[in-house]
């Protein structure tokens, strides 16, 4: 229940700095849970409520590949990528800030759906934030206002799909106004969902592929033998050297050129790592899974 967590109202002297930062500040704010600590990066991830499987894919393949790096996922707890944010996280072991539009009294959070997301976020030491009093119903002008609270909180945006109309690019130029880091994955030129990103790009936004350029927007140094370490301590060495690489998705060509194998070779360990659960191939290319 949403109420072992009780809700608690945070004086403004202990609101997050960055939210003292901008035009009009929330003049209150309420907690259920624990905001994730001070020295973790926080990044808004939002995007299109009806996505695509790639914008499925993308937002959980970049999420996945912050694990073990001091960040928290910023989002609003809505349906779609936002919604895939929050669980992406969840799987990664990455701390969440939800920031509903509307109070945190359980009978009014919104959407309804997501009441047992919200209650999964807060067992694993995430918080819901809103500036809005526990009974508040959500209106259509509450989601805008709570979108400058998710880009005010936030060291860099991650806009994954977005239509040209959307309130998700409202949050991309909020960030642009606040002086945070706008980032946005290209996506297909035939999709609808692509049209707010390809925009983006054209007004200056840092163009996303992978976590790595994620980290380095976000000032992080990229620790690659780290991160194969953590996500997988149990291989040998020609195991990780594959690994390794795929932090970026390769072909079998790329592979095998930048590693000097065989194609024999690689046929065989990416047998064994398939069955570890560790690689899959999927349109032509290797991935983490």
């Amino acid at each position: 229940m949403l109420e072992d967590f009780p809700i608690i109202k945070i004086e403004k002297e202990n609101f997050p700095p960055s939210l003292l930062e901008i035009p009009s500040p929330p003049k209150t704010l309420y907690t259920r849970g624990q905001l994730p600590h001070k020295d973790f990066k926080r990044l808004c991830v939002v995007g299109a409520r009806k996505y695509t499987n790639y914008g499925k894919d993308v937002c959980e393949k970049l999420i996945e590949g912050l694990r073990g790096y001091p960040i928290s996922i910023v989002s609003g707890l809505a349906l779609g990528i936002d919604s895939i944010a929050h669980e992406s996280a969840l799987k990664a072991g990455l701390p969440n800030i939800c920031v509903p539009g509307s109070g945190l009294g359980e009978n009014v959070l919104y959407p309804k759906s997501n009441v047992g997301l919200a209650r999964d976020i807060l067992k694993h030491g995430g918080c819901l934030l809103s500036e809005f009093e526990e009974n508040f119903m959500p209106t259509p002008y509450s989601f805008p206002q709570r979108n400058r609270i998710m880009a005010g909180l936030s060291d860099a945006v991650l806009i994954i799909e977005a239509e040209i109309k959307s309130g998700t690019l409202i949050t991309a130029r909020l960030a642009t106004d606040y002086n945070r880091d706008v980032l946005t994955v290209p996506g297909s030129i035939f999709s609808s969902t692509s049209e707010g990103p390809t925009m983006l790009l054209r007004l200056g936004a840092t163009p996303v592929a992978t976590s790595e350029d994620i980290l380095e927007a976000l000032g992080i140094e990229f620790e690659k033998e780290f991160k194969t370490k953590t996500l997988f301590p149990d291989l040998n060495d020609d195991e990780k050297s594959l690994v390794e690489i795929l932090l970026v998705p390769q072909t079998r060509d790329e592979v095998i050129n930048e590693l000097k194998w065989e194609p024999s070779k690689l046929g065989q360990i990416m047998t064994l790592l398939e069955i570890k659960g560790v690689i899959k191939e999927s349109g032509g290319k290797i991935y983490l899974c």
